[in-house]
């Protein structure tokens, strides 16, 4: 059987015939302006909830594990003010990133009306998506997800419950750039915990039996060969157990460099993309660039913003992308 260009099916849609506008219906109830933009997808729900549950756990470990019961006042106060910045900022932009509409086609507009009110010149042609119904713009892919043609779409991502696109790549990829900075920084916590406290912890141990480190290795005693109770008075280095503290720790750990590596791959991959202009279903696809090349410089405030400020890094901070005309189509 004779393979079909990936090119073909584009080339089908050019058909006049294709377009088929009396099968058209403009949607019943379309949404109101001002609505906010949010997909009902049992597994994006779940994912999106996964996601603030590690993030909040995590704020607890840092917090009432090893920064509120550290004696080191100064060390306390910086970390805690640093890593909560950078967990309300990655909250912040995931929100962002789940609640703005990513660029989405108006649905069921590939009716004859419209056509005709675009006053299209001999030789121009439109796309239409047979699954939405609707004129889809260059460069724009439907999502099964969001049952939406999306404009210079990514990817879907669930764990932000949302397509990643034209109007929220920003947010995507801040917020797996302070997700990654988080779990560095509690990485990091962790490991100053481990050498100091468990440390002092066991000297605290030893002290307590009368006993030297040297004296404990050359007779070999274990905690599990003392058979009398333990009297130790606590170091404060944690409001917990011993053993519940270590629990907590590891769960922090493999979350930390778990979300650490899949961020920071994911922050690059994004980052790349946007230097080099071509969005991931693009670069999977191979498609052919039917776009002009742009600097990298320009490409990230086309996404970031115009001029380069201080509200790159913030999610609060809506990108100034100019006034494009959202029906770009291919001549």
């Amino acid at each position: 059987m004779m393979l079909i260009p990936a090119h073909h099916f584009r080339d089908i849609e050019r058909k006049p015939e294709y377009l088929q506008p009396e099968k058209c219906i403009p949607p019943p109830h379309p949404r109101p302006a001002g609505t906010m933009w949010f997909i009902r997808d049992g597994c994006g729900i779940a994912c999106a909830i996964v996601t603030w549950f590690l993030v909040l756990y995590a704020e607890f470990v840092v917090l009432f594990v090893m920064l509120i019961p550290s004696r080191d006042y100064v060390y306390s106060v910086i970390n805690g003010l640093v890593f909560n910045l950078l967990a309300f900022l990655a909250l912040a932009s995931h929100c962002r990133a789940m609640l703005t509409d990513p660029g989405a086609v108006p649905k069921g507009n590939a009716t004859k009306e419209f056509i005709e009110s675009l006053q299209l010149k001999p030789g121009q042609v439109v796309y239409k998506c047979p699954k939405c119904c609707s004129i889809k713009p260059d460069r724009a892919h439907h999502c099964s997800v969001c049952k939406r043609c999306i404009r210079k779409m990514d990817h879907h991502c669930p764990w932000v419950n949302n397509c990643v696109g034209e109007n929220n790549q920003k947010y995507f990829v801040l917020f797996t750039m302070y997700i990654a900075l988080i779990s560095l920084h509690a990485l990091i916590m962790v490991g100053f915990h481990f050498l100091h406290c468990f440390e002092e912890d066991w000297t605290n141990l030893l002290q307590a039996y009368g006993l030297t480190r040297e004296e404990t290795a050359e007779a070999r005693i274990s905690l599990h060969e003392i058979k009398q109770p333990l009297k130790v008075s606590s170091t404060e280095c944690s409001s917990f157990s011993p053993p519940t503290t270590v629990i907590l720790l590891i769960l922090l750990c493999f979350e930390g460099l778990l979300f650490l590596i899949f961020t920071s791959v994911m922050f690059g991959t994004q980052v790349h993309s946007i230097c080099t202009d071509e969005t991931g279903i693009e670069q999977l696809k191979k498609e052919e660039r039917r776009w002009a090349k742009k600097t990298k410089w320009m490409n990230m405030k086309a996404v970031f913003g115009h001029p380069f400020s201080l509200g790159w890094a913030s999610p609060f901070a809506t990108p100034d992308q100019g006034k494009a005309d959202p029906y770009q189509y291919v001549v």
